[in-house]
């Protein structure tokens, strides 16, 4: 099929979408599955390989998630309940002060992503967003949008996140310049989109607190010290750190290598994390078990709305990545003589569009970019500089085939249109930010 029609088909399946959702007030769940269908057909896919396709995309996305969201949430629930994010709250808000309560958030977002996927990194700290914003009284969307600006910065720009590394690697780019130019496109990035953008959009957009955040179950004579409670939330972090940064200094070939590989994945990670919550905290601190079992089994609620949703949003990308989308559109904006950084932004953001994953955008951009790349022999300075660029594009203007759109929605209660006016602006300005500055570099280098 050609390039036009296949444009068409994407942009039509992604206004359908939007018009489901936002208009006719259609769940969203439904109206992800409906609209997938309704592009693998205009497309051109074979009628038989639709379903499929679909069961890929649903299977491909849930496979991580579904384990992740559902440990992280009762993680976060049992957290909660014995006050350990209270603790936190309240040593952050004696640092920085209320006023500056969300620079904080956006600090911590930004330091305590750096080893996690991004849907980890906001299933571990968006307790921490509720604890201030419940001690406070402020708005959750002046104190969430700083910290997803640093969850979403670190995850986009910053070594040794995955996504930073795995773009570096493919790109063969120099790593001490992708540490720096990933920090210089990360810092002002996160405080342009988080605490200054979230300053100015809380005041028009207001949410309140979930209706299931409450107070802790423990007194204030049982809760844990902030020292104690800081190690727990860093806990699985550590350990998904050392399998990134420590396994790089030790024989691959040896045993230490594969239980570096096997308590740093996310799973374990959070798992290990759950279970030293529960004895090592809750328990010990006069919480029964009873009480135990139903704080997880309330956490684990919520959670199944958001897998439903964020599976459903991975059908939809899988439907639009198999049908050609992407390849299609990229050659034609390589083929129309756009700079090279430009080019790189430019093609990552539109892929982003079109099918929402951001790491998808960036090994697709990579992928179409690379040739060009290769014959123009950048050195491993530009190359990075280029990686920030991709990066950049990969995170802009994230709507509802995304699921970060969702989680963000679905966490802070926020409904599709005010995602849209937080979430998916948040990001664009964050995006914009770190990809100029990576065309900016490549020109200096």
């Amino acid at each position: 099929m050609d390039t036009l029609t296949l444009l068409v088909t994407a942009i039509g399946s992604v206004l359908m979408l939007l018009f489901l959702v936002m208009k006719a007030r259609l769940h969203a769940f439904v109206a992800l599955m409906l609209v997938s269908i309704a592009a693998g057909i205009g497309s051109g896919m074979p009628l038989d390989k639709i379903a499929d396709t679909m069961q890929k995309g649903m299977g491909g996305t849930l496979g991580f998630l579904a384990v992740v969201v559902a440990l992280g949430a009762m993680f976060g629930k049992i957290l909660h309940e014995t006050g350990a994010l209270d603790q936190i709250a309240v040593k952050l808000l004696a640092m920085f002060g209320q006023s500056r309560a969300n620079y904080a958030l956006g600090i911590a977002g930004l330091i305590c992503t750096l080893p996690l996927f991004f849907d980890v990194a906001v299933v571990l700290l968006i307790g921490v967003v509720f604890a201030v914003a419940r001690r406070t009284g402020g708005n959750v969307v002046k104190l969430a949008i700083p910290l997803f600006a640093g969850v979403a910065a670190a995850a986009a720009f910053l070594l040794p996140g995955p996504t930073a590394m795995l773009l570096a690697s493919q790109m063969k780019a120099d790593f001490g310049w992708m540490i720096v130019l990933g920090l210089a496109a990360a810092i002002p990035g996160m405080l342009l989109a988080g605490p200054v953008y979230g300053n100015f959009i809380s005041k028009h957009v207001h949410l309140a607190l979930p209706a299931d955040v409450s107070e802790p179950s423990l007194g204030k004579g049982q809760m844990p010290s902030f020292g104690f409670s800081l190690a727990l939330v860093l806990f699985p972090l550590i350990l998904v750190g050392l399998k990134t940064i420590v396994a790089r200094f030790v024989d691959p070939t040896g045993s230490a290598y594969q239980w570096l590989q096997l308590i740093g994945h996310p799973f374990i990670a959070i798992l290990a994390a759950c279970l030293v919550a529960i004895y090592g905290l809750a328990l010990r601190r006069g919480m029964s078990k009873d009480k135990v079992m139903e704080v997880c089994s309330a956490a684990l609620q919520p959670a199944g709305i958001i897998l439903l949703v964020t599976g459903a949003g991975g059908v939809f990308k899988q439907v639009l990545v198999d049908s050609g989308v992407g390849p299609a559109l990229g050659n034609a904006l390589i083929g129309a003589g756009l700079p090279i950084a430009v080019a790189c932004f430019v093609l990552a953001a539109m892929v982003r569009v079109i099918q929402g994953s951001a790491t998808v955008a960036c090994l697709t951009t990579v992928g179409l970019v690379l040739p060009v790349i290769e014959l123009a022999a950048y050195s491993g300075a530009q190359l990075a500089a280029l990686s920030v660029c991709i990066a950049g594009g990969s995170i802009v203007l994230s709507h509802v085939n995304d699921s970060g759109f969702w989680l963000f929605g679905k966490f802070t209660g926020a409904n599709e249109l005010q995602t849209l006016k937080t979430w998916t602006v948040m990001e664009t300005i964050l995006g914009t930010t770190g990809a100029l500055v990576g065309m900016a570099a490549f020109t200096m280098l």
